[in-house]
């Protein structure tokens, strides 16, 4: 079932933002997204939240500093994501700019799992190389307890950059910067794993500023970074608060006048992309699966190469990998998608409050994808399962949620009313990863549903599709769609949802699974597409959906992208 609501917009607000010059309609799509006032959605650089409020900041610049003056060799320990390739991207190419002797290592997902373990510590230990003086952690490190104790007793120093929740005991860490540990008051606790290392880059230069390093010499030019912050926080899902808007917005003004990393666009050059109208949807739906099939089916490093590569040659070779991975990714999901829709029909869903699949089959670099479509299919917290390693004896699983339920809030009271059951854990409201013995996966379903149905009723289980009711036929035009594009949209500041009647004049299916329909209103005509629905509709309908502009063989037109359609229209 799916209920239909319209924003609550203040009118206050909206006359407040038209009197500064905002347009009518943006004035309130912002109001009815909790904007009162226009400095909320200025994106300039002189807005961003300073450095010094994030805690641990000034001494992870006092610590790097110290390892480039001393010329300690500093390895970057990065997840194997989106988030994480981009963090690892800044973290090298930032480091580089003051000097620093820096490299990095991502963790093979299918062979050590996630984050800094002892047993990534021994192998960077006995590298060829040799042993790091300092070890920087990206996207990870603040469940690694065990790693960091490794570390210690080699004498190596770590630095956690994360942004994921922390538990009960943090590492014995040199320094910890993570906007989510204990006793940091920065305001914004939604920084992605890029944003905090990049956070981290502005407070060394703040610190060398003091000290007058850059006296004699220009100071390095964060901003070229900007375009991978970007990437990673939407890739990442986070929520697009001011400050991470802010940063999304700089980096996408990079990309459209073209200064970004060659990696960036050699992805975007292999994804047929039009750079000047880059749009977050392109960042998350385009660039980010391309750069996440890497750390999906093979190896993260491959990603990151991309990313911090110089050579525009090179970059397009990685790039072309990369899409040819994200190709067999989309093949593996499609089928993987079919088992468990088909592992799902004996069961009925109304009566359940999760859902919980393990196939022994699956390929564990894309549960995570195939729960985000189950998730969103059923709206239910999802969580999918596929075999840890060859010996069988353990599992890894991949979950998604849905609004009121805290995925990894939800895992850890789990494991506190059953010790031993969850091996390990970790994530986001919104997402999370686990591991389990695999005789233990019934069990775990069991235990995940009773929480479940403590947390949600029978409303926070129902999907709710929010509009911004109608809008008029004037504003269905590239131009207002240009005018949509330039506002930084997505998690938590979701993009326009508008709803209105249309005659449906046609409607077929494309690519097996899509239906593409020609609308009317009056006399004027849209194109519509409704993606992973064939249902037929009737000759009229009122429809929920979103504006984009639709290029083809060089020429671009309006597109309805439908959300939902429902039938109780009265005919004319």
């Amino acid at each position: 079932m799916i209920r239909i609501v319209t924003r609550v917009c203040p009118s206050n607000d909206v006359h407040a933002l038209m009197l500064h010059g905002i347009h009518p309609v943006l004035a309130r799509l912002y109001a009815s997204r909790g904007v009162g006032s226009p400095a909320d959605v200025e994106t300039t650089m002189e807005r961003l939240l300073p450095p010094a409020q994030l805690l641990g900041a000034r001494a992870a610049a006092e610590l790097l500093s110290q390892a480039i003056v001393s010329k300690w060799r500093i390895l970057v320990v990065a997840d194997y994501d989106c988030d994480g390739a981009t963090a690892c991207a800044v973290a090298v190419r930032g480091l580089r700019l003051f000097g620093a002797d820096i490299n990095y290592l991502v963790p093979n997902r299918f062979k050590y799992g996630h984050g800094l373990t002892p047993d990534i510590v021994d192998l960077v230990a006995h590298r060829p190389v040799g042993c790091p003086d300092l070890l920087l952690t990206v996207d990870n490190g603040i469940a690694s307890l065990d790693g960091v104790a490794a570390a210690n007793e080699l004498g190596i120093d770590v630095l956690i950059t994360d942004h994921h929740l922390a538990g009960d005991t943090l590492p014995a860490a040199r320094v910890i910067v993570n906007p989510n540990q204990p006793g940091c008051a920065f305001p914004s606790k939604h920084l992605a794993g890029v944003g905090v290392i990049f956070y981290v880059l502005l407070a060394l230069r703040a610190l060398l500023r003091e000290h007058g390093t850059f006296n004699n010499r220009p100071e390095p030019r964060l901003s070229s970074l900007l375009d991978l912050v970007a990437l990673g926080t939407v890739a990442d899902v986070v929520r697009l608060d001011a400050n991470n808007r802010l940063l999304v917005a700089q980096g996408l003004n990079r990309i459209r006048n073209g200064k970004m990393q060659p990696g960036i666009a050699a992805l975007f050059r292999v994804a047929a992309c039009n750079v000047a109208h880059t749009s977050v949807f392109d960042l998350g739906f385009t660039l980010g699966p391309r750069l996440n099939a890497g750390g999906r089916l093979s190896d993260m490093s491959l990603g990151i190469e991309c990313l911090v590569t110089d050579d525009p040659y090179r970059a397009n070779e990685l790039a072309q990998q990369l899409n040819t991975m994200n190709r067999q990714r989309r093949a593996i999901e499609v089928e993987m998608h079919k088992q468990a829709l088909a592992g799902l029909t004996k069961l009925n869903l109304s009566d359940a409050a999760t859902v919980t699949l393990f196939n022994p089959a699956w390929h564990q670099g894309v549960i995570g994808v195939v729960a985000s479509r189950l998730k969103e299919r059923f709206y239910r917290p999802t969580i999918t399962f596929a075999l840890a390693d060859k010996s069988r004896e353990c599992v890894k699983g991949s979950g998604r949620s849905i609004p009121g339920f805290h995925l990894r809030d939800a895992l850890d009271l789990l494991s506190k009313r059953d010790p031993g059951l969850i091996e390990h854990f970790g994530g986001h409201a919104m997402a999370a990863g686990l591991t389990l013995r695999t005789k233990n996966i019934s069990r775990f379903a069991s235990a995940f549903e009773a929480i479940a149905r403590q947390c949600l009723n029978k409303d926070a289980l129902t999907r709710q599709i929010e509009t911004d009711g109608e809008l008029e036929d004037t504003y269905h035009t590239l131009s207002f769609v240009q005018l949509m594009d330039g506002v930084v949209w997505g998690q938590g500041f979701p993009a326009p949802v508008f709803s209105g009647i249309f005659d449906v004049l046609s409607q077929s299916t494309v690519g097996e699974r899509h239906l593409k329909l020609q609308l009317a209103r009056g006399r004027l005509r849209y194109s519509a597409i409704w993606f992973n629905h064939v249902e037929i509709l009737p000759e009229r309908a009122r429809f929920a959906y979103r504006l984009m502009r639709d290029t083809w063989n060089g020429a671009s037109r309006v597109q309805l992208v439908i959300e939902h359609a429902y039938h109780d229209v009265e005919p004319l």
